[in-house]
């Protein structure tokens, strides 16, 4: 992450010195990565190919706007007169590390259609480092050689150039992948409304985008299907428009069994990633769930002049970047002249709540906390 951030302020304020010891530290800990990553994955008996690993093979112009504002998100953290926290730069590093482990395991396995994430790694690099320059360009750091003229714009057209040459190749992706889900979408819909709707259960559904001719592979339960037949829905498919693409009816295949229990496995692999987001989610949920039924009754009850009390959770940022979960209370009194005995309150809430971290509002008198 330094050495990234090294390059961006070194090409921003003209040292070159420093640029160069950013590339060569940079490019020691990508080889340092990339062989740590190859070996543990060549030791290591767990080879199978999960979903994390094939969602860095094919960035696209997503990657890079994440990238760049991510690289916007930490250099900006740095810059700044009040240090935060380091979670900008630990971010920044999160989404460097997987690609480079992705393209280890395309290393080890030899298998060349991962090193695709390594792509994605350079986007990562190349983007945050461009982040970096323009906030220190905007920033009006001062430049540590004098420059002419003439070497700061071969500079600005490299830097150009390098966008463009980053760039063009993930809008292709970013088409490539508009296509194959345009293509799966326009399958799946041919299978339902040909196969699903007359009672064919289909048992086994395999699509190969990227073969020529793409292919899609289906096994019925107990249909058979004759050769006319097979050779009448190939026409059909055509019909909707998708070209170049053979339809393969799966019957009587020896190795069919294997295939489907492969795929089920994969499914089952897609539900738990699905648990676990949704157990994060009500994780995240919980924290600003108010599990007190009868608190409120308990604060009409022992201070009677509180009026429509409301009761939350909120994150406080108090002169810090360090978030804070302070519970909340909004209060009404009788009348407007009429005020509570705030410290009472604060104390024995503190004691109910089991923290200190209250924050307690008057709604008839005043918009800040008392």
């Amino acid at each position: 992450m330094g050495p990234i951030l090294g390059a961006g302020f070194a090409l921003g304020t003209y040292n070159f010195r420093l640029l160069r010891k950013s590339i060569k530290n940079l490019l020691i800990a990508t080889v340092v990565s990339l062989t740590v990553s190859a070996l543990y994955f060549y030791i290591s008996p767990f080879k199978d190919v999960q979903l994390e690993l094939l969602a860095r093979t094919s960035p696209n112009i997503y990657d890079v706007l994440i990238a760049f504002f991510g690289g916007l998100v930490g250099v900006i953290a740095i810059t700044r007169v009040e240090k935060g926290n380091p979670i900008p730069g630990v971010a920044i590093a999160t989404a460097l590390m997987p690609p480079l482990c992705t393209a280890g395991y395309g290393l080890a396995t030899l298998n060349a259609s991962y090193l695709g994430a390594f792509y994605l790694y350079t986007i990562n690099c190349f983007f945050i480092c461009i982040a970096t320059f323009f906030v220190i360009k905007y920033l009006k750091y001062p430049a540590a050689a004098v420059v002419d003229p003439k070497n700061a714009k071969k500079i600005r057209y490299g830097i150009t150039t390098l966008m463009m040459l980053m760039i063009i190749p993930s809008f292709y992706l970013a088409y490539n992948l508009f296509q194959e889900k345009r293509f799966t979408k326009t399958v799946d819909e041919f299978i339902n409304l040909e196969f699903g709707s007359r009672g064919y259960t289909v048992i086994y559904q395999k699509l190969n985008y990227n073969s020529n001719p793409k292919t899609v592979d289906i096994a019925f339960l107990n249909k058979k299907l004759t050769l006319a037949e097979m050779k009448l829905y190939n026409r059909m498919l055509a019909d909707k428009g998708v070209r170049n693409t053979v339809l393969n009816f799966r019957q009587d295949d020896a190795d069919l069994k294997s295939e489907i229990l492969k795929e089920l496995g994969k499914q089952d692999h897609v539900l738990t990633e699905k648990d676990l987001t949704i157990n994060n989610l009500r994780t995240e949920l919980n924290r600003y769930k108010v599990e007190e039924p009868g608190l409120r009754k308990e604060m009409e009850i022992l201070f009677p002049e509180l009026q429509s009390v409301t009761l939350g959770k909120i994150e406080r940022y108090a002169e810090t970047d360090s978030a804070k979960m302070n519970w909340l209370v909004l209060y009404r009194t009788q009348n407007e002249k009429e005020t509570a005995d705030s410290p009472k309150i604060k104390q024995w809430l503190s004691e109910r709540l089991k923290t200190k971290n209250i924050l307690l509002i008057n709604e008839s008198t005043t918009n800040t906390p008392d």
